[in-house]
């Protein structure tokens, strides 16, 4: 059985829509070696059709010279959820459809390793809402954005959570990472 492991970059007002904001902070090569670890354990990505869109694009021309996550992206196998077909293709790919948690924990009973969550607001907040996720990566960034989608909307539920690991980097980024309380 496979689990879940959702990786956000987000402000400390818990904002994640459009994240231009991280840009001035510069990129930490260990929260590449982060990241490279959450990807390394993966072995499928669960994607919302936003998302997926935005991504095939950019990561679709890069090489593995061009950046080491490039193979992971590329190569492993993508699950896209949307209601609406996405108006792009990007390698190996699956449309699952309309968010549908019965779908989603199918997935889960069929993978084996992590299934790999990026960006994909949306799908997360559902996943969250759901009790889906297993691991939710926290990337804060040490600014209160003040405006755009938070992770959790005002009228969510309250979602319990245990701190499991945390790491802080030069750039004042602090990765949290916590599993279902």
């Amino acid at each position: 059985m496979g689990t879940i492991a959702v990786h956000e970059f987000i402000a400390l007002d818990g904002v994640f829509e459009d994240p231009q904001w991280t840009f001035e902070f510069g990129f930490d090569p260990q929260m590449g070696e982060s990241l490279g670890a959450i990807t390394g354990a993966s072995t499928a990505i669960l994607l919302g059709r936003t998302t997926y869109e935005m991504f095939a694009p950019a990561w679709s021309a890069r090489t593995a010279e061009d950046d080491p996550g490039a193979p992971f992206f590329n190569d492993t196998h993508k699950y896209v959820v949307g209601s609406r077909e996405p108006n792009v293709e990007w390698g190996p790919s699956t449309r699952l459809g309309a968010f549908d948690p019965a779908a989603i924990r199918r997935l889960k009973d069929e993978t084996r390793g992590s299934i790999y969550v990026s960006g994909s607001g949306t799908l997360v907040r559902g996943l969250l809402g759901e009790g889906l996720v297993d691991e939710l990566h926290l990337f804060v960034y040490p600014v209160a954005v003040g405006r755009g989608k938070r992770l959790w909307p005002e009228d969510a539920a309250p979602t319990k959570l245990t701190l499991r690991e945390h790491e802080a980097y030069a750039n004042g980024v602090v990765h949290l990472v916590y599993g279902p309380a």
